[in-house]
C-alpha cells in the first residue's frame, strides 16, 4: 500500500512538472502566438507631448551673447599670458576706467603726493567722476601699487624690445646692475616722494602685496639675467639681490650726486660683493666652526659655489 501511494505521488509530480514545461517550449515563442498574445493586450498609453519651444527675449538673448564673447576674450587674454610665460600686461586686474585715473594720477605725484587728492585730480583730468577713489579699497596704497604694476610692464617691455639681447654681453654682475638701475631710474620722477611711498607700503593692510610687487620684480630681474634654475638656491639668490634692491632704493633717497651718480656706484659695488666669493665663503665657513653646527666648510663651500658661480 506504501508503496503505491508512494509511486502515484511521483506521477503526480511528474504530470505537474509536463504542464509547467510547455511555457517555455519554442510554441510559445512562435511569431504566431506572440501575434495573438499582442492582440489580447491593452494598446499602449499615447506618449506625452513634447515641450513646447521657450520663449526668447531678445534683449535677454542679446546680454548673454555679448556676455559668451567677453567670456571668450578672457580665455584668449589668458592663454596669451600663459604662452608669455606668466606675463600680466600693462593694467591687468584693473578696470578701464579705474586704469586712466590712476595713470593720470601719477602726474600729480610730485606735487600732491601719494595722496587721494592726487588721484582726485587725476579723475578729473579724465573726465571721471572724483567718487571713483572710493572704489579704491585702499586709496594711497591703490596708487602706489599700480605705479608698482606699471613700472615692472616698462621694465619687461624694454627688456623684449631689445634691450635683453644687449644684456647677453655683458658678465653676470654687469646684467645684474644695469636691470637694477633699469628699475630704480623710473622713481626718479617720484624721488622726493617716495619715503611717502615706502611709508604705505610698509603699512599692516599693504605689506603683502609690497611684498609680492618686490618678489616678482626681482624674479624677473634674475630671469633677464639669464637665470632659470629651480632648485635650492633659487631662493637664496633672489634673497641675496632683493637685500641688494631694498638697499639701493634707501641709499638712492639721500643720493645728492648729479643723476644719482653714487647710487649707481654703489649698486656695483654691492652686487659685486654679495658675487665674492672667496670672501663669503670664509666668512661663513669660519661662523660655521664657531657655532659648531656640525656643518663642514666643504657642504657650504658647495652652496655658496652654486648660488653664486658667475
Amino acid at each position: 500500500m506504501a508503496s503505491s501511494l508512494a509511486a502515484r505521488h511521483l506521477l503526480s509530480r511528474a504530470a505537474a512538472a509536463r504542464r509547467v514545461l510547455p511555457c517555455a517550449s519554442p510554441l510559445y515563442s512562435s511569431p504566431s502566438i506572440l501575434r495573438r498574445l499582442s492582440t489580447d493586450a491593452s494598446p499602449p498609453p499615447p506618449l506625452p507631448t513634447p515641450p513646447l519651444e521657450p520663449t526668447v527675449d531678445p534683449a535677454t538673448s542679446e546680454g548673454a551673447s555679448s556676455y559668451a564673447g567677453a567670456s571668450a576674450g578672457e580665455s584668449y587674454r589668458s592663454g596669451q599670458g600663459a604662452s608669455s610665460g606668466g606675463r600680466r600686461p600693462a593694467g591687468a586686474g584693473y578696470e578701464e576706467e579705474q586704469e586712466k585715473v590712476l595713470r593720470a594720477s601719477l602726474l600729480h605725484v610730485p606735487r600732491m603726493g601719494w595722496s587721494e587728492s592726487a588721484t582726485i585730480a587725476g579723475a578729473r583730468d579724465v573726465g571721471v567722476s572724483p567718487a571713483i577713489v572710493g572704489a579704491f579699497q585702499r586709496k594711497e596704497a591703490a596708487l602706489v601699487e599700480y605705479f608698482m604694476d606699471d613700472c615692472l610692464q616698462q621694465l619687461m617691455d624694454r627688456i623684449d624690445a631689445g634691450e635683453g639681447e644687449q644684456l647677453k654681453n655683458l658678465i653676470l654682475t654687469e646684467r645684474l646692475s644695469r636691470l637694477i638701475r633699469m628699475r630704480l631710474e623710473m622713481q626718479t620722477p617720484y624721488i622726493s616722494k617716495w619715503p611717502q611711498a615706502l611709508s604705505i607700503q610698509s603699512q599692516p593692510a599693504n605689506v603683502s602685496t609690497s611684498l609680492k610687487q618686490r618678489a616678482v620684480l626681482v624674479d624677473e630681474i634674475w630671469h633677464a639675467a639669464g637665470d632659470s634654475g629651480s632648485d635650492i638656491d633659487w631662493y637664496v639668490k633672489r634673497a641675496v639681490l632683493g637685500g641688494i634692491y631694498s638697499t639701493s632704493e634707501v641709499y638712492m633717497l639721500t643720493d645728492n650726486s648729479p643723476e644719482f651718480r653714487d647710487t649707481w656706484a654703489f649698486v656695483n659695488r654691492r652686487i659685486k660683493e654679495a658675487l665674492d666669493l672667496q670672501k663669503s665663503v670664509k666668512e661663513v665657513g669660519y661662523l660655521a666652526e664657531a657655532m659648531g653646527a656640525g656643518l663642514g666648510v666643504g657642504p657650504i663651500q658647495g652652496i655658496l659655489n652654486k648660488v653664486f658661480q658667475k
